[in-house]
């Protein structure tokens, strides 16, 4: 069988022995090199250039729902860690007893030994699935709904894993805190949660004041919202502001302000690439941050009615 493998960057330099793997077992192995942001990122036009049968993604759990035109197998990729790390948070934790836990797919085949841990020692572990992440008690960068489906059920949340990028996608008013599964390093990150709070506030504010919009199609198939992107110009359009649809696979930020037109961009596509704000120069705005714009926007125009 003719294969494509794809790996997120943490992975690329194993490609070698997955080849070979492959190879021994008598299949034509092709790599993708291009950047892979996630599991909604699939290489599907490298497949369909080499003529692919299959699409072999590693590092990531399933998660594109819709019909594909070829078949993709995920390789979900585990890290082990010492449960004994769990312990420096303990004594942050100890003011609280129902505990909600998070992490990303990496430690997911840990969550049970976890739950048994917090509960060993005295606390309430709960978790949840979310509606892209597959796992129990997983979250993305796009979803952790695991935590709010939770809602009322814990007094915290911990995250374990490595970077911001995950922890932010969590929206709860309650305490947050982190822990480095390797180093043991554990961090309150309540703070980051109402900055990035603010920083949308403010893109939403900026983006009541602006004219011209460019609206962010993604054409990655975990991405691609095409008749969202249609909704969003219509809309604008009936509110007599300029809209454009800009297309592409890499959205960057470079050759989208080479137009020098948009005063904001309505996003469509991955949802942090909201947060971007500094590298685009230009306030971004979801699809939910857009609904507020047309709130006030709407609320304004009744009032000069009236």
């Amino acid at each position: 069988m003719r294969i494509i493998l794809q790996f997120p960057e943490g992975l690329k330099q194993q490609a070698l022995e997955y080849v070979k793997k492959y190879e021994k077992e008598g299949h034509e192995v092709f790599i993708a090199s291009a950047p892979c942001y996630g599991a909604c990122d699939l290489c599907l036009d490298e497949a369909r250039w080499v003529k692919a049968e299959k699409i072999i993604h590693f590092g990531h759990a399933p998660f594109v729902k819709k019909k594909l035109p070829i078949e993709v197998e995920y390789v979900e990729y585990y890290i082990d860690f010492p449960l004994e790390k769990l312990k420096n948070l303990l004594l942050p934790l100890e003011p609280y007893k129902r505990i909600a836990i998070t992490t990303t797919t990496q430690y997911a085949n840990k969550i049970e030994e976890i739950k048994n841990f917090f509960k060993e020692n005295g606390k309430i572990p709960v978790t949840e699935k979310g509606y892209w992440a597959i796992n129990e008690g997983q979250i993305l960068g796009c979803d952790a709904s695991s935590v709010k489906k939770l809602e009322g059920k814990f007094d915290v949340v911990i995250f374990i894993g490595e970077g911001d990028f995950h922890p932010l996608a969590i929206d709860t008013d309650k305490s947050i805190f982190t822990i480095h599964p390797q180093t043991g390093v554990v961090r309150v990150f309540t703070g980051q949660i109402e900055k990035l709070k603010k920083k949308r506030k403010g893109s939403i504010l900026k983006a009541i004041h602006s004219n011209t919009f460019g609206i962010l199609l993604s054409t990655k198939v975990g991405q691609f919202n095409l008749k969202i992107a249609q909704w969003a110009k219509s809309e604008l359009d009936k509110r007599g502001k300029n809209a454009l649809v800009l297309v592409a696979n890499e959205l960057e930020p470079l050759p989208t302000n080479n137009f020098l037109i948009f005063d904001c961009y309505v996003n469509t596509a991955c949802l942090r690439i909201a947060d971007d704000t500094e590298e685009f120069g230009k306030p971004i705005v979801n699809i939910d941050m857009l609904r507020e714009v047309f709130k006030v926007w709407d609320e304004l125009a009744k009032n000069q009615k009236g």
